[in-house]
């Protein structure tokens, strides 16, 4: 990893990596106290709301007639809009910061005249991004155990199966990020890649709610990275869901090597 690369990088993104992972961890605490501390109202209004347990079985993936039991609650914490927001958020912001951040804001040249391979500039940035995207995680973690001990002193979920939907998360946000590295390195403007990529990502968000109300659109549902994504059945059952990351892991991998290769081989130019 070239240093200065580094640095460069780290100066450029920090503050929205701090902000983002500060959002995320208030976001966790608040709901993770909420929903500990109103749990048995939230289980009456639910339970007499039949729309609203579609809509629960859509953002947790998994059947919720049997009950609105403890792992449920403790999964939507993990499975909210708000917190499936922030993480894309920081992955779309900061994957495409290369190239086209810099094409839009005219030092593409400046950059690519220093004496590094194109490769060797992606591989850094994207070494960046793994370590502020862990530490994004990371904050969301502590404002869960955070909000968890208000309520009971404790943490409320068995640490081994957190630390799964945890993983399986980290999968999510970095086949999330893949996307946007490609839309990144096809695009001039900045603007333009982050909406391209945030159309995909409420397609996605989209498709997997009518998937829980029309035929077609469940048949199509595995076109949606929130398909393989499901805290419930992790915090139900404690087993890893090897074949949903595994999709996960080779969709980020797949989407990051073309965007490595679109890249090193586009002709890019301020002028």
């Amino acid at each position: 990893m070239n240093r200065g690369l580094l640095a460069k990088a780290l100066r450029e993104s920090w503050a929205a990596t701090f902000f983002l992972a500060v959002g995320l961890a208030l976001t966790e605490a608040m709901l993770a106290f909420a929903l500990l501390k109103f749990q048995d109202q939230f289980s009456v209004l639910w339970s007499q709301l039949p729309f609203a347990q579609i809509m629960l079985r859509a953002l947790l993936g998994a059947d919720v007639s049997g009950g609105i039991g403890p792992e449920i609650f403790a999964s939507i914490a993990w499975a909210h809009p708000v917190v499936l927001a922030l993480l894309w958020a920081h992955a779309i912001i900061y994957c495409t910061r290369v190239p086209t951040g810099e094409v839009d804001r005219g030092t593409i040249d400046v950059l690519l005249g220093l004496p590094v391979s194109r490769w060797q500039l992606y591989r850094t940035e994207s070494f960046l991004w793994l370590v502020s995207g862990v530490a994004v995680l990371l904050m969301g973690v502590a404002g869960n155990v955070l909000g968890n001990s208000l309520v009971t002193g404790r943490l409320r979920d068995d640490p081994f199966r957190l630390a799964i939907v945890i993983a399986n998360l980290f999968c999510l946000y970095l086949a999330v990020g893949g996307l946007a590295w490609l839309v990144s390195a096809l695009s001039s403007r900045r603007g333009r890649a982050m909406g391209v990529a945030l159309a995909f990502v409420l397609g996605w968000f989209l498709l997997n709610y009518l998937a829980q109300l029309w035929s077609v659109a469940d048949r199509l549902s595995f076109l949606s990275v929130l398909h393989y994504y499901r805290p419930l059945p992790i915090l139900r059952d404690g087993t890893w869901p090897v074949r949903d990351m595994i999709v996960l892991l080779v969709s980020g991998a797949a989407l990051w090597t073309a965007g490595g290769f679109v890249f090193a081989r586009r002709d890019l130019s301020t002028l």
